[in-house]
């Protein structure tokens, strides 16, 4: 070791003791041969906190070992320059559709694509998704193929995001889940395991999504627009299959979120104790009450809201069912959100992509600060609340001691004009850098 190696470390073990909060009081080792020391102009390791000027987040082996006051040098590390950029935890999106993407031919595209189209499809949208700085997300109603795609991101064979998946949703015959606007030969191939009717064959239902592979339940327990019949918006399950779904998941150790527009169908999902409502569009004062009774949380995905109703307005590839659902629906979203806002509920970023272009997710933020949320709410929703909703807090959503190095970085401050999340310069996932512009 060189003696400006022997200082650096000496001085560097001075330092430790005057590490910030987000980091345990602790003693860095004498050598930083395999280190990265980020240089960060502004950092805001745990958002709801305040941001942090001219600090080191030292990373090794994947994870943040502290983040220290001041720029550490040292000629063993590798050194990161984000002198002059905002720096914060990757973000995490709760509510995705890796797998397909809508436009006029996402009908046709169900019974003429290969298996193989559509596990690279999805690896193209992970992989747009990990460049727009969302280094996790939670896939609710997809294919097999997003399971293989995770395991491939695991094990580093492709880039993209941590993917927590429920697999198909769980749905009742003929409702949003299930199959629509085809012949009836191919809705019969097309039909899921995962399609039930009544307490018993939705318990089996549930299992079988376990089986394939599921982190988290997906149910569909009212209508939805995209779905190609005229059923409405309105609650599909009974009560007594509902209670047999979040009983039967929880035996098997996973929580239950519910697509849910309706609400009455909202309602009815938060008393059988469903853990999460996606969308959430008819939901009022007393739906809040009863979100903040189950502890239950919210995911707004206003995007694809504003998404559907542009496409019923100026396109015309909507069959007329989902056409008139769209402008039903959409309009209520954005009003939805500040209700929820206003009263108190948990909310989890999420935006529903696939419906709304893979890249574009940072979009929402721009209708959470037009509900009311502040810049730094917006944020805090996601990667502190998105990533306990997700269950994966204990290794994301802050740039904390022992967590995994998943940072990104802007040129301007996000606090002050959200629309900075809209063009990220900077990505590193578990230490890996994947993206980083001057």
């Amino acid at each position: 070791m060189t003696k400006k190696s022997k200082f650096l470390g000496a001085a560097l073990s001075v330092m430790a003791l005057s590490l910030t909060s987000t980091a345990n009081a602790q003693v860095l080792p004498d050598s930083f041969e395999d280190y990265t020391l980020i240089h960060a102009g502004t950092v805001l390791p745990v958002p709801g906190k305040p941001a942090m000027a001219e600090q080191t987040i030292i990373v090794n082996a994947g994870k943040i070992i502290a983040i220290a006051d001041g720029y550490i040098g040292s000629d063993e590390a590798t050194i990161i320059d984000l002198k002059d950029k905002f720096v914060l935890p990757g973000m995490i999106d709760s509510h995705v559709h890796l797998a397909m993407e809508w436009s006029p031919n996402i009908r046709l595209d169900g019974v003429t694509k290969e298996a193989g189209d559509v596990a690279f499809d999805a690896a193209d949208n992970a992989r747009k998704t990990l460049m727009a700085g969302f280094t996790a997300v939670q896939d609710v109603g997809g294919p097999k193929e997003v399971f293989a795609l995770k395991r491939a991101i695991n094990a580093g064979k492709v880039p993209g995001p941590h993917i927590m998946a429920s697999g198909r949703a769980v749905s009742v015959t003929g409702g949003h889940g299930d199959s629509h606007g085809y012949i009836e030969d191919i809705l019969d191939l097309n039909k899921s395991k995962t399609i039930c009717d009544g307490p018993a064959d939705c318990r089996r239902a549930t299992r079988a999504a376990i089986k394939a592979g599921a982190d988290v339940i997906k149910i569909t327990a009212t209508g939805g627009v995209l779905s190609n019949t005229n059923a409405g918006t309105a609650q599909q399950f009974f009560d007594d299959e509902l209670e047999a779904i979040v009983d039967t998941a929880a035996t098997m150790g996973r929580k239950v979120t519910a697509h849910a527009h309706g609400k009455g169908g909202i309602e009815s999902a938060l008393k059988a104790g469903v853990k999460s409502i996606e969308h959430g569009t008819y939901l009022d004062t007393d739906t809040a009450r009863l979100f903040k009774k189950y502890d239950a949380t919210l995911v707004p995905t206003v995007l694809a809201g504003m998404t559907v109703v542009d496409w019923a307005t100026n396109e015309s590839f909507l069959p007329p069912a989902s056409a008139k659902k769209a402008l039903e629906v959409g309009p209520q979203m954005q009003d939805m959100l500040s209700i929820a806002w206003k009263n108190g509920v948990n909310i989890a970023f999420g935006t529903d992509t696939g419906v709304s272009k893979h890249g574009d997710n940072a979009q929402e933020f721009i209708y959470m600060i037009k509900a009311g949320m502040s810049e730094q709410d917006a944020i805090k929703a996601a990667t502190v609340v998105a990533s306990k909703h997700i269950g994966l807090d204990d290794k994301i959503g802050t740039l904390e001691t022992g967590k995994l190095a998943d940072m990104i970085a802007v040129n301007g401050n996000p606090l002050q004009d959200i629309e900075e999340l809209l063009d990220v310069d900077f990505v590193m996932k578990g230490g890996v850098v994947h993206k980083h512009k001057d």
